[in-house]
């Protein structure tokens, strides 16, 4: 890259376009996050990204990476890495603080980009960003892949997580009681009501929740521009402010999804509630809901 060229500072989303004009930019860091949910193979995403990814990508795996699955049932299906963990995975990626890090799925940034995303930004990374339409995107666009592992130098990375950003069942009951409809769920419609559910042993969801399928988000394979996205969540929360809002999924992955949007679209500091309806329906005492919100 030319020296006089302006640094990078992406911070929620990035199209494929201002992306590949960096492309072996020593400051840039790219990350592979492919996962296949829902029953289906979990090493789908791994095998994808060796048989052909963006260049200079390397991988991390959501149950093996951005997960610890030691971790009680109260922590939800995919309860968050220990930070000592993720800084190792940090390091074995070749990322330092001064990077600027790009992190992309297969298409819609769900699975698992934005969890990612969350995370590094919990560590206190600021310049990290989704590729807006994923490897989808990326292939239609015709352009450069790789197939061979990338060679990365090895770092040390000094974070941890920022746990004040990290919402808890306790806090959950506490924020709807003062306001409900402060949480955002981001399932599908039809496990929102209870209509289905194909993951957790409970269906349904957190009464005084709104539903904010993550879906949404996305129109054409990308999202949607940020005053429309705004428009959306801001008629969702109401009086709500933005960061007395919470976020929640099944386990704590989608609802990253829709932490991202809200980011894009200028609405700072809602919290992801990690544990989700997973570690909420772990505790039998708490109370459930069937139906729209």
């Amino acid at each position: 890259m030319n020296a006089s060229s302006p640094a990078m500072d992406w911070t929620t989303l990035v199209s494929a376009d201002a992306l590949s004009a960096r492309l072996g930019d020593p400051a840039l860091r790219i990350v592979d996050a492919r996962f296949v949910l829902a029953g289906a193979d979990p090493g789908a995403g791994e095998r994808a990204w060796r048989e052909s990814h963006l260049p200079g990508a390397s991988y991390v795996h959501l149950d093996r990476d951005l997960s610890d699955h030691r971790k009680p049932d109260s922590d939800g299906r995919h309860p968050m890495p220990d930070a000592t963990e993720f800084r190792t995975v940090l390091e074995r990626l070749g990322i330092a603080p001064a990077h600027q890090v790009v992190v992309y799925d297969a298409g819609d940034g769900a699975m698992a980009a934005a969890r990612f995303w969350w995370l590094l930004r919990l560590f206190g990374h600021r310049r990290v960003a989704v590729l807006d339409g994923g490897f989808a995107r990326w292939t239609a666009l015709g352009l450069p892949l790789d197939t061979g592992a990338p060679i990365v130098a090895a770092t040390q990375y000094p974070g941890t997580f920022d746990a004040t950003q990290v919402a808890d069942a306790q806090d959950v009951g506490t924020a709807l009681r003062k306001r409900p409809g402060s949480l955002l769920d981001a399932r599908a419609p039809e496990r929102f009501r209870g209509d289905i559910e194909p993951l957790d042993a409970r269906a349904g969801h957190i009464p005084g929740a709104r539903n904010r399928p993550y879906a949404d988000n996305l129109e054409g394979g990308v999202f949607r521009d940020r005053a429309a996205l705004r428009a959306q969540f801001l008629a969702l929360l109401g009086d709500t402010p933005a960061d007395e809002s919470l976020l929640s999924c099944g386990s704590g992955v989608t609802a990253c999804h829709n932490l991202l949007a809200m980011e894009h679209a200028g609405l700072h500091g809602a919290r992801v509630y990690a544990g989700s309806w997973s570690g909420w329906i772990s505790d039998p005492s708490r109370p459930t809901a069937l139906g729209p919100d």
